[in-house]
């Protein structure tokens, strides 16, 4: 049993670590920690070097992947108009999936040892850590497991011949995510569409966290309710 005053040790691996934390967990992952340099997850090597992933390895590894998802259903006979309106309704899609797991798993609410564990290593961590740029993409191991579960659920309502596509537009859109979402952390945008992005994505970060699940756009927190307020609106309260 470990008393209620347990403080993580920063020098020591932390994933076996936060779970001590209880009740106080919730509170402990919202106070970030800006620093490019993140912590060590693990003592083993090999399970440290699958949490680490540079963000270029996503549209190389992944991008492949989208092409030959598309070029199957070309081969199955649908013309480019085709291709084009299931591509860009697999990115709609993805959209709505991508601010569903951010709002309901991500930032689901835990306290014990292995819901405060497993949440630290699905998204807590960036949310302790928000610029350790080895951990801001979704590891190549994982995303490949979860491919499986999400081809199959699109096969459930699409056809034979409109699964690649779809799936294929899915899998752009959830690359689109991963390379803004560390551009968000990392990059210095000049135009105003990216800046806002930005301050909209951070402002969940540092100001409001149960609020702007969105990461490429926040239409679905407008659709849903969760947009954050101004800071001018909140102030005059």
């Amino acid at each position: 049993m470990v008393a209620q005053g347990f403080i993580v040790d920063l020098n020591k691996p932390l994933v076996f670590q936060v779970g001590h934390l209880e009740e106080s967990y919730e509170e402990w992952v919202h106070q970030p920690i800006v620093s490019k340099e993140g912590p060590r997850f693990f003592e083993s090597d090999f399970w440290e070097f699958l949490t680490l992933t540079v963000w270029w390895a996503i549209p190389v590894i992944w991008l492949p992947v989208v092409c030959c998802c598309i070029s199957m259903s070309v081969r199955m006979g649908h013309t480019l108009p085709e291709i084009v309106l299931m591509v860009i309704f697999g990115v709609f899609l993805w959209t709505l999936i991508e601010y569903t797991l951010h709002r309901f798993l991500f930032h689901i609410k835990t306290k014990s040892y292995w819901g405060n564990t497993i949440h630290y290593l699905i998204h807590g961590c960036h949310h302790k850590h928000p610029m350790d740029g080895l951990r801001l993409v979704f590891p190549p191991a994982a995303t490949a497991v979860l491919c499986f579960p999400f081809w199959n659920l699109v096969k459930v309502f699409a056809t034979p011949s409109t699964t690649p596509a779809l799936f294929g537009g899915g899998l752009l859109g959830y690359v689109m995510y991963d390379v803004t979402h560390y551009y968000l952390h990392h990059g210095q945008p000049s135009s105003d569409v990216p800046k806002n992005l930005k301050r909209y994505h951070l402002n969940h970060h540092f100001r409001i966290q149960n609020k702007g699940f969105g990461i490429t756009s926040s239409i679905w927190d407008k659709v849903f309710g969760t947009l954050p307020p101004s800071k001018s609106t909140q102030e005059c309260r």
